[in-house]
């Protein structure tokens, strides 16, 4: 049963790319799939790139091309939610568009056609993915350098709000929040692929779990040392998590 792990940027893929047993480089549309085991599971690692449209596209190639069964997407975002603080780790249970917006065809949120403004996760997936980080991440915090992360990581589970900008405004992060907890929707964070994702994965059926490392609190400090926090934190985590993710989940 082949898992797919996506990641948005290369940064964020590295350390998992270097776990690969026999991996085979595949190029097609314009992306790069690494094909090969891991702890004796077959896996495809795969960047999105950035933006629902390229994370939908990279997520039907996966599906279409290369039959993955589940999909697990790791990486970045900004932190909205109360008490969910840069070097926290959300683990999503449903993915929102906080940018679409079809009034007065359709509620503001709502997909056209679909009835609905969310997309579950897999819970089972989303259960086993928990799990991984509850134990990959138990005491990680101290291998970090402490000016980056002070305290250790809090796993927090809920809703992520996607959508194509890079949110940076403490007003516009604010306004984003109240619309959508105005709409009945209480956002943890806020990134720009994963509702794609999970869109596509529903259309095909196919399980879908993501976890997202805090680097920002959405406001005018999200790009200071953006890479450099990737590098410390973000990676470490997705490979301590993704590492136990593998060793938990059930293989049919």
């Amino acid at each position: 049963m082949t898992l797919a792990i996506m990641s948005a940027l290369l940064d964020e893929q590295r350390g998992l790319l270097e776990q690969l047993v026999n991996p085979q480089r595949v190029k097609r549309a314009g992306r790069t799939f690494w094909c090969g085991q891991w702890a004796g599971q077959n896996v495809v690692l795969v960047l999105t790139k950035v933006g629902k449209v390229a994370a939908a596209t990279t997520t039907t190639v996966l599906v279409e091309a290369f039959g993955v069964k589940s999909v697990l997407f790791t990486g970045v975002a900004g932190g909205v939610g109360t008490g969910v603080k840069v070097g926290d780790v959300v683990v999503a249970d449903a993915f929102i568009q906080h940018d679409l917006n079809s009034a007065p065809l359709f509620p503001r949120y709502e997909i056209p056609l679909y009835g609905r403004s969310t997309f579950d996760c897999d819970p089972s997936l989303s259960a086993v993915l928990l799990e991984a980080a509850r134990t990959g991440l138990a005491g990680v915090g101290e291998h970090f350098h402490r000016s980056l992360l002070l305290e250790a990581p809090v796993i927090h589970r809920g809703l992520i709000a996607s959508g194509d900008q890079f949110v940076c405004d403490p007003s516009a992060a604010a306004l984003m929040r109240a619309d959508l907890q105005a709409a009945g929707h209480e956002p943890l964070a806020v990134e720009m692929e994963g509702a794609a994702v999970a869109q596509v994965c529903h259309d095909f059926g196919v399980p879908f779990a993501a976890m997202r490392t805090i680097s920002d609190r959405a406001d005018a400090q999200a790009h200071l040392d953006f890479s450099d926090f990737v590098n410390q934190v973000a990676s470490p985590y997705a490979l301590a998590v993704v590492g136990q993710f593998i060793r938990l989940r059930p293989q049919k």
